[in-house]
């Protein structure tokens, strides 16, 4: 079995800083909290930026520039930078930073969904900053835009710069989308897959539900074509990821995607969300991949 890869996802688009105190917002933060989280054991940091002011998402170009340099500078991590950015950015907005900064990796989002956010309200008593009730509260009428002609453009932009897309599946649709882009010649084998699960709008984090996807990707593409990553949103980051750990996949963790350590008990760091798949890799006898094994694993030159 290969050796697991985990992803460290540091601050991302959809948890409000009222949600936790640990969340990295500055540049400065958020490299910290991606180079602390290399450290730990992860080999890919999932980067996203945020106004430092307030901490509301950004694609700013500036950010983003400090952010990879600060981690360049004391790190060997891949870094992959998002081209989800958040809902309420354009496509230009969101894939801007590619060509500019030409990471190893981007993400790559494969279809549109309702990406609802709002069931995070009960959960916030007072609001650090103004624009996060609102922010939250819209995501119940909004779509993550994501179409065949987005998929074009950035196929375009990862051609040119020869970065490597992680390709993020929502639900079982994606899988087709992409085997339709593959049909059309934009995309080619060995593919990086990363089943998100359990976001309101696409497929739930059951177990059935990960099976289900897996089993769909080796029928389209072959199992011998593809690498996979689980990302547990929430509640099911653990159970996914233990499945992952068994099953050969690798997994993502971090504050964008889950702020719990354990039940009520919130996390204090993205490192401490590693640390806790490094031991679990250690119970089920999986050892974990450096940045450099990452890199061949997943055929980054």
């Amino acid at each position: 079995m290969e050796k697991l890869i985990i992803t460290a996802a540091i601050t991302g688009a959809a948890t409000v800083p009222s949600l936790t105190p640990y969340l990295p917002i500055t540049p400065k933060e958020i490299a910290d909290s991606a180079i602390d989280a290399a450290k730990t054991g992860a080999a890919i940091a999932h980067i996203h930026a945020r106004r430092p002011e307030d901490g509301f998402p950004s694609s700013d170009p500036a950010l983003f520039e400090e952010i990879v340099h600060r981690i360049r500078e004391r790190s060997n991590v891949i870094i992959c930078i998002t081209t989800g950015g958040s809902t309420l950015m354009t496509i230009e907005e969101r894939t801007a930073v590619i060509p500019m900064l030409v990471p190893e990796m981007c993400s790559f989002n494969l279809g549109s969904i309702n990406f609802a956010l709002h069931t995070a309200l009960p959960g916030i008593q007072t609001f650090k900053y103004s624009w996060e009730k609102e922010y939250l509260e819209k995501s119940k009428d909004f779509i993550f835009k994501n179409t065949f002609k987005d998929f074009e453009y950035l196929c375009g932009i990862i051609q040119k710069t020869h970065t490597r897309p992680e390709l993020e599946i929502y639900d079982v649709g994606h899988l087709y989308n992409l085997d339709h882009i593959v049909s059309k010649g934009f995309l080619s084998p060995p593919f990086h897959l990363q089943f998100v699960m359990g976001v309101l709008g696409g497929i739930r984090g059951n177990p059935e539900d990960l099976t289900f996807l897996l089993t769909k990707a080796n029928v389209l593409f072959g199992k011998n074509n593809f690498t996979w990553s689980v990302i547990g949103v929430g509640a099911s980051e653990i159970n996914l990821s233990t499945m992952a750990i068994h099953m050969g996949g690798h997994v993502r963790v971090g504050l964008e995607d889950n702020i719990y350590l354990k039940k009520g008990v919130l996390a204090k760091s993205n490192a401490e969300l590693v640390q806790k798949i490094v031991d679990l890799a250690g119970m089920l006898n999986r050892d974990i991949a450096s940045s450099e094994e990452a890199r061949q694993i997943l055929c980054i030159t």
